[in-house]
């Protein structure tokens, strides 16, 4: 692992790492920002997945999120949404390839060989992170928005046990009945759609529900809200009788104007599930 950067930021600090990943065959870089209570020994962590055109660096100079971390005494942490570099296979299209991981292993060529995302998230850099910080790995919360709300909410409802709270910013919530989602799951999964369901955030509800407390928010006027259809995890939420809350939030969009604006709600609500 090499230091790209690291700042002082809210009393903590904000640093930037790259390392040689081998779930991805490539370099990987994420941003880690430490609050000042991590010098004295581990503190909790939570993960903030980005959507699609997005690298580490969106959420972490855009989203706000440091000032309340340092608040509440957690760590963030940014991945990267996808693999990169000479070799790695891309696509013309912004919502494809590079930028577009959509947090699933691909089976299929040429995404195969580098495009193991879900791997990545959930095994090889939880485990690098461990060793390597002041991170509690048995207190994690995870959020993320639109493509990276999905992946938090997919990753939350598949791995029990492993997240004390998931909460998401306008989420792809139905990818397999969505033109965000069955594009990419055709050509990361293949044609078979009982390879989709498996990422599939509404489904996954209605099937397996979360351990524990939910919190998303979409704004009314989100330009792409008809791609994301909070409607139809609403219904998978109200069927389950999930412990939920779900709220659409008049006026804003899809923008990190709208993440920056409830952040602060947001890592309190994971803050009160990690110090429960």
């Amino acid at each position: 692992m090499e230091t790209i950067s690291e700042n002082a930021c809210f009393g903590g600090t904000q640093g930037v790492y790259t390392h040689a990943s081998e779930a991805c065959s490539c370099d990987m870089t994420f941003g880690l920002f430490l609050p000042a209570e991590a010098r004295d020994g581990p503190v909790p962590l939570l993960w903030f997945l980005s959507g699609l055109t997005c690298t580490h660096e969106n959420a972490m100079t855009k989203a706000g999120a440091q000032s309340w971390a340092a608040e509440q005494g957690i760590a963030l942490v940014f991945p990267d949404t996808s693999p990169r570099g000479e070799g790695v296979a891309n696509d013309d299209a912004y919502d494809l390839g590079q930028g577009a991981g959509f947090y699933v292993n691909a089976s299929q060529d040429p995404w195969k060989p580098h495009y193991q995302m879900w791997d990545y998230v959930t095994e090889e850099l939880p485990a690098l992170l461990g060793d390597n910080f002041a991170v509690d790995m048995d207190r994690q919360a995870i959020t993320g928005h639109s493509m990276g709300g999905h992946g938090a909410l997919t990753i939350a409802m598949s791995l029990p046990g492993r997240f004390r709270s998931v909460s998401a910013f306008a989420p792809i919530a139905h990818p397999t009945a969505s033109d965000w989602g069955r594009k990419q799951f055709t050509a990361y999964l293949g044609e078979d759609e009982a390879a989709w369901v498996a990422h599939d955030a509404t489904l996954l509800m209605r099937e397996y529900g979360f351990d524990g407390p939910v919190l998303v928010d979409t704004g009314t006027s989100d330009q792409f809200i008809d791609l994301l259809k909070p409607e139809s995890f609403a219904e998978a939420v109200s069927a389950r009788r999930q412990q939920a809350t779900l709220r659409l939030q008049p006026g804003y969009d899809h923008s990190y104007f709208f993440i920056s604006t409830f952040m602060e709600e947001h890592v309190a609500f994971h803050a009160d599930a990690l110090y429960a």
